[in-house]
């Protein structure tokens, strides 16, 4: 079985590590602490409709000392698309002035804005076989639980697509069943609280390495046990699952840059 290994290395700044190529898709919600530190370093930058709302009115207080005017300016959207029922009419004049791509697909009333925005990066010139982009969504997690089941769902719905989904307090991201899994831990940044969830199908056999409970060939399913509350023991965790899992882990308070602007 093929190994894929899995890194938050996009946390750290650039001068340690600029090998993670990614899209940086902004949700209607609060924007985590490490947004402005995300922006600097993504290949391709949307806003799922209101989400552009989040850019504009609250990037411009990670920088108090500077102009608001020239905040938004810096931080332009490369796109905004979605069914267009969050964003406020000011926010979307004011970048299709400056130059960004508006996608209306209020037509589509099958898919949340994240899965409209996956299908646009996936089929992006960017988005090449030998060099796909991986998938950061800030703002996926916390309010509606309905729209962060749906944020869940989108990850189910594309195996084969390296998707993080991110919040202030943690990440969640799929391991595939056709693969064994390999975490890379970056402890100054993340941990220890981890936990391990089927999705789409109980898990009959999962095995893991390197966190304080570990699973040997353990069943996992809703109704029965799933790996919550677990820790983080070593720098590398290994899972490997006859079911698809969500892993997910807590991001520290501290350790992360504000933003990694240079003037």
């Amino acid at each position: 079985m093929d190994v894929m290994i899995h890194s938050s290395s996009f946390l750290l700044p650039c001068d340690e590590t600029c090998g993670t190529r990614y899209a940086l898709v902004v949700l209607n919600q609060n924007l985590p602490r490490f947004t402005p530190l995300l922006w600097e370093h993504a290949k391709l930058r949307l806003c799922a409709d209101g989400g552009a709302n989040r850019i504009y009115d609250e990037l411009p207080l990670f920088f108090p000392h500077e102009d608001p005017f020239v905040i938004r300016n810096r931080y332009k959207p490369d796109v905004i698309k979605g069914d267009m029922d969050s964003i406020r009419r000011d926010v979307l004049d004011f970048y299709v002035y400056w130059g960004t791509k508006v996608i209306d697909e209020s037509h589509d009333q099958d898919t949340t804005d994240l899965d409209k925005c996956i299908s646009y990066i996936r089929h992006s010139t960017l988005n090449q076989e030998s060099s796909r982009l991986q998938i950061l969504a800030t703002g996926a997690l916390g309010g509606r639980f309905d729209h962060e089941a749906g944020n869940l769902n989108v990850l189910y719905r594309y195996p084969d697509t390296r998707i993080v989904l991110l919040s202030d307090d943690c990440l969640i991201q799929l391991l595939p069943k056709t693969h064994r899994h390999e975490i890379h831990i970056h402890s100054s940044l993340q941990g220890p609280h981890c936990g391990l969830i089927p999705i789409g199908t109980p898990s009959a056999n999962t095995t893991t390495s390197g966190l304080k409970w570990d699973l040997s060939n353990t069943e996992m399913r809703f109704g029965g046990l799933i790996s919550t509350s677990n820790l983080v023991k070593e720098e590398i965790i290994t899972v490997e699952s006859d079911s698809d899992l969500l892993w997910t882990i807590s991001i520290k308070k501290t350790g992360l840059p504000v933003q990694d602007h240079k003037p």
